[in-house]
């Protein structure tokens, strides 16, 4: 038992948030879930409080879930976190990173320019260059620059004709401002969430579709298993990981006919997924790993 004063940041009573307050609270005897939508930031004090818990006095913070839904607004409850962090709060994973990641933009230009495998994508604000898109991909998946879990994604077939690809793009384009399209690939039924924790490899699950959704996530009726991915699999994800200084994270990896490509890394990580998928309590593990490195960190201060 450590004395240590951990939070975490999710959304109360949701099982991946009260599972990792559960491990800190065994470990410590603290417990602390944090909902980022109460907490008031008085920069003039300075002082950033939960209830009755001053933020700037606790050991760390793991952020779990920062919103049910992502929005531009995430990142101005990230930016109360990294202030935080500024009074001397180690915060696991650093909300300049998470901010990274949150954006699909953001994180689709990193990979990009790690040359990381994706499937073809357009990224625009021109009506006329979205519709060439579609004409050229032939099936599309028009995604939200801010969104979780297939949420607002939307798919277009270059087989509906000029009017009816016009409307949707339109009727996308009133909503999100902004033109997110990606090529629509064949998938074998499943795609696959790839797990580092620290940058270490933990483990491969597989999100299997139940063959009446065009994509795989667990909202849409899938559900998870084992898999053993391919080394080139592996090494993939862990160069895409390693483009953002995460501490725990898992990478969106599907095969395809063009051979496997990288759709995201995760802002936050799943545990759902490790746990019945790979029979790994990575909520377990991820609490082992921060009260080493806290402990680490104190001793070389010390």
């Amino acid at each position: 038992m450590t004395s240590l004063k951990i939070g975490v940041v999710g959304i109360p009573g949701k099982w991946s948030t009260e599972v990792l307050a559960d491990e800190i609270e065994a470990k410590t005897g603290f417990r602390c879930v944090i909902d980022i939508e109460k907490v008031v930031a008085d920069l003039s004090t300075p002082a950033v409080t939960f209830e009755d818990e001053c933020l700037c006095k606790l050991d760390a913070i793991i952020i779990k879930k920062i919103s049910q839904t992502y929005s531009p607004m995430v990142i101005d409850r990230l930016e109360i976190l990294r202030f935080v962090e500024s009074c001397g709060v180690k915060i696991y994973s650093k909300p300049s990173e998470i901010i990274r990641l949150v954006d699909r933009m953001s994180c689709t230009v990193s990979l990009a320019k790690a040359k990381i495998p994706m499937p073809k994508t357009l990224i625009t604000e021109d009506m006329d260059a979205a519709i060439s898109a579609v004409k050229a991909f032939g099936e599309v998946v028009l995604k939200p620059l801010f969104s979780t879990k297939a949420r607002g994604m939307q798919v277009i077939s270059s087989d509906q004709n000029d009017k009816k690809i016009r409307q949707a793009l339109q009727e996308f384009y009133d909503t999100h401002q902004f033109f997110y399209i990606q090529q629509k690939l064949k998938l074998p039924g499943h795609d696959m969430g790839v797990v580092f924790l620290n940058g270490e490899y933990q483990g491969t699950y597989a999100r299997v579709g139940n063959g009446e959704s065009w994509n795989t996530t667990i909202n849409s009726g899938g559900k998870y298993a084992k898999v053993e991915p391919s080394d080139e699999i592996i090494q993939m994800a862990h160069r895409a990981q390693a483009q953002f200084d995460l501490t725990y994270t898992t990478v969106d990896i599907a095969e395809t006919e063009l051979g496997p490509v990288c759709f995201e890394v995760s802002a936050f990580g799943g545990f759902k997924g490790a746990k019945e998928g790979l029979g790994i309590d990575m909520a377990k593990a991820y609490v082992d790993h921060v009260i080493q490195d806290l402990q680490t960190t104190k001793n070389i201060v010390e």
